[in-house]
């Protein structure tokens, strides 16, 4: 049973008494750094060379995608994505569950994620102390877990409402926006704004998150009732996924972290051809910024001159920046905004190549 005495409640107030603030990739100009970066070294000079490709992407009108792993989202970046989907630097996103349930969703019923005090154990807190509050801990960032467990329910509201079907990650994020719409309380929400722009959102490993809880909760009680329900069919995000790619033909990569979303997109490469499409084209650009390690032969999945090997990703214009992402991402997508190579961009609206 969970503690509401007064001491508890004010210790977890206390707790989570700084709310991360997103930054707004608009409010400053980085062009002027990345151009001195450029004729730097190091990571810098990788950062560089990822914006002016990120750059080639947007002018190229070439299909982009953003890749999301990791937990940038809660840690500050949350509105500089929802930024770039409204303003047509993004045609389609590919994450975990994590990053588009737990954070983005999350926020947009109201909820926020908090700065863990400094004084707490440089910055994380007592991990123990933490569970007994019913707070959960990003490194030093918070979440109060009793607003997690309201997606958790909001989730399975919105699979009641469908009542049975196989869905893919996408149609079922689809109806996440849409619920926004009607009952969300932040209109710069990723998940919001894709559903207004028709830019789909894939997350191959969905139930990894708040999401899993609620549709488990939702087959139950369908099951017991002797009823049919919702199902996630990660096959059908793969075909759906593979299918904007073939449309889309020369495209980007935009990939914050690694693991199954970044893996996941470049297969639509191998995917298309095993369809016949032996037309197909590697990804023409691709940025990853990460601080995976390759020593374990995989650097969340492999480098990008490796995926070259395997056909997915063309080596001409592909940039790894070694670095953590909530560092490198204002920056980068910053500078992109104020060189406007998104305006007049065509609306690709891949999301109606589904209804």
């Amino acid at each position: 049973m969970t503690d509401h005495s007064p001491e508890r409640s004010n210790r977890k107030a206390e707790l989570l008494a700084n709310v991360v603030e997103h930054i707004d990739m608009k409010s400053f100009d980085a062009r002027p750094i990345i151009e001195a970066m450029e004729k730097m070294s190091f990571s810098s000079r990788d950062l560089g060379r990822a914006a002016k490709i990120y750059n080639m992407m947007l002018e190229d009108e070439c299909a982009v995608f953003l890749v999301l792993a990791g937990s940038t989202s809660a840690g500050g970046c949350m509105d500089v994505y929802a930024d770039m989907v409204k303003n047509n630097m993004v045609d389609a996103v590919v994450a975990t569950g994590a990053s588009i349930v737990d954070m983005d969703f999350f926020e947009g019923l109201g909820f926020k994620h908090y700065q863990a005090p400094l004084d707490e154990a440089g910055g994380n807190g007592d991990d123990n102390e933490l569970r007994d509050l019913y707070i959960d801990r990003i490194y030093d960032t918070f979440i109060d877990e009793e607003e997690l467990q309201a997606v958790d329910h909001t989730i399975y509201e919105i699979a009641e409402q469908i009542g049975e079907g196989v869905l893919s990650s996408r149609a079922f994020i689809k109806e996440m926006g849409k619920y926004l719409v009607e009952h969300g309380k932040k209109e710069h929400s990723l998940v919001r704004i894709a559903y207004e722009k028709d830019v789909p959102i894939f997350c191959p490993a969905f139930s990894d998150s708040s999401a899993g809880f609620g549709l488990v909760k939702h087959q139950v009680e369908r099951i017991k009732a002797g009823k049919g329900y919702v199902a996630i069919d990660s096959v059908a995000d793969f075909r759906e996924l593979t299918m904007i790619k073939i449309e889309a033909g020369a495209s980007g990569l935009l990939m914050v972290g690694g693991g199954v979303p970044k893996n996941f997109v470049q297969d639509t490469v191998v995917c298309a051809e095993i369809l016949g499409y032996d037309d197909c084209e590697m990804h023409k650009y691709a940025i990853q910024i990460t601080v995976a390690d390759t020593r374990d032969g995989a650097c969340s999945s492999s480098t990008l001159k490796e995926a070259s090997s395997w056909g997915k990703v063309s080596t001409t214009y592909e940039q790894m920046v070694f670095a953590e992402a909530s560092t490198v991402i204002p920056l980068l997508a910053s500078d992109a905004w104020h060189r406007e190579h998104w305006k007049g961009r065509k609306e690709r609206r891949f999301g109606k190549m589904f209804d």
